[in-house]
């Protein structure tokens, strides 16, 4: 091809582009993926790949590829594409998935975490690594291979799938996640979620004995409770048995309030039911205002008081009372709505998780891979970005893909589609930031990144 120059309302993701080829990260998918379907054009990966800068892009809908990625040539030349395919193609792509496909999918994505991921080079002996483990709903239509009706908050007799994950709170990484039906509970799956994690973070004895699992009531059985207690985790989840609450909450004998949650009471069970290691068991209540009483809920864990103080991420104190204690506890579980239920939030609303929808089960669940790809690669980016700017720190993914990666600018390209520079229009008040950080991370580069009028 000839040298050529073209401007792209996605410039800065260009250096996303460069990134991913330094670190290698689509290099894993195409040695791993291996879809059966004829090659005419563009080979299935390439199709996988035109649809994660879609994503990158902050497009949704699969259709959409065809004005957001197709019509921007020097985007397709930056993440190493000489074109864009067509998206009914890339879509017939996704049916054409298999079983294997997904695990060898999987496989790859265990390959670049475990390259690149912050939780799997967590440091176990200075602290505590932190999983915290859910399921959120993902609505679909009727004829949708494995949806059925289950529980979907606030949508009453819809059909859906359920999405289990496991999150690297302390870094907001996602480790793992699968794609279930409709009718699945946390309660079935969650040993499931915690082997694969296992087998991801290389979990032995040791570092078990040094990770925390933290989940909701949905997977607090005796079964669960006992699995992590005998594989030496530390754990805090809810007593999903409302008889074995309303047994436990009756031998408490002293209420006391905590500030955090007004017209709560917390107390100690006096009387905690055995499990296979030792336990706390603190019972918290709050007034039925429509029918008069209590709600209750019971809250179990095994950790020691140290770790408890860690967890809410507050210093421990060289003394404490017991309120102060129990007070901490509480924080320290109700963080997980800033862990998993977080990541979920920045998934649907970022990544645009719900708006990419296929009947075919397979091929939901590459989507669903190819999220969770899009999610970590905008964590890491952000979080090399962040050491230049205060304010690309405190965003979220969606302000990261919205704002950070859709910075308009010139970009150049030699006669063999490479990047011979980038320009950055300069008014983008974030054009700042990824000029500072490509002067740090690509110093010896040969790409020149600069800011200009556009």
């Amino acid at each position: 091809m000839e040298k050529y120059t073209g401007f792209s309302g996605h410039a800065s993701l260009a250096t996303v582009g460069m990134w991913m080829n330094d670190n290698e990260i689509w290099k894993a998918v195409e040695e791993h993926v291996k879809i059966k379907q004829k090659v005419i054009k563009h080979t299935p990966t390439d199709k996988m790949k035109d649809l994660l800068i879609h994503i990158l892009a902050g497009g949704h809908g699969i259709a959409d590829i065809n004005n957001r990625v197709r019509t921007d040539k020097p985007i397709q030349l930056a993440f190493g594409r000489s074109a864009c395919a067509e998206q009914s193609t890339i879509s017939e792509t996704l049916d054409a998935s298999s079983e294997k496909n997904v695990q060898e999918f999987m496989e790859a994505l265990k390959t670049i975490y475990q390259k690149n991921g912050q939780g799997y080079a967590h440091d176990y002996e200075s602290k505590a690594q932190v999983l915290d483990i859910d399921l959120s709903a993902m609505l679909s239509g009727q004829q949708a291979e494995g949806a059925t009706k289950g529980y979907f908050s606030g949508h009453k007799n819809r059909r859906g799938r359920q999405l289990g994950r496991v999150v690297a709170s302390l870094y907001d990484e996602i480790v793992f996640e699968k794609l279930y039906a409709g009718t699945v509970q946390l309660e079935k799956n969650l040993p499931e979620l915690i082997k694969m994690a296992e087998s991801l973070l290389d979990l032995d004895e040791n570092r078990r004995k040094n990770t925390i699992l933290r989940f909701d009531a949905g997977g607090g059985t005796d079964a669960n409770i006992n699995f992590f207690l005998e594989r030496d985790y530390f754990g805090i989840t809810k007593v999903k048995n409302w008889q074995r609450t309303s047994k436990l909450v009756k031998t408490v004998t002293s209420w006391q309030s905590i500030p955090q949650l007004p017209d709560h009471e917390c107390g100690w069970v006096g009387e905690p039911h055995e499990y296979v290691r030792a336990t706390r068991q603190l019972a918290i209540r709050w007034p039925n205002k429509k029918k008069g009483g209590w709600f209750y809920c019971v809250m179990v864990f095994n950790l020691t008081d140290e770790l408890i103080f860690e967890l809410a991420c507050a210093p421990m104190p060289e003394t404490y009372t017991e309120l102060e204690l129990i007070a901490t506890i509480v924080d320290a579980y109700d963080l997980r709505g800033g862990g998993v239920e977080t990541s979920y939030k920045n998934s649907k609303q970022g990544i645009g998780l719900l708006k990419r929808n296929k009947k075919c089960f397979h091929a939901q669940e590459m989507l669903v891979l190819l999220a969770q790809l899009a999610y970590n690669i905008t964590i890491w980016v952000q979080i090399e970005l962040a050491q230049h700017s205060s304010t690309i720190a405190s965003f979220g993914t969606l302000r990261i893909i919205r704002d950070a990666f859709q910075i308009s600018g010139k970009i150049e390209f030699d006669t063999k589609g490479n990047i011979v520079s980038i320009t950055l229009n300069q008014i983008h008040k974030l054009a700042q930031a990824f000029h500072d950080y490509w002067q740090f991370r690509f110093a010896h580069s040969e790409v020149c990144l600069s800011l200009g009028k556009i």
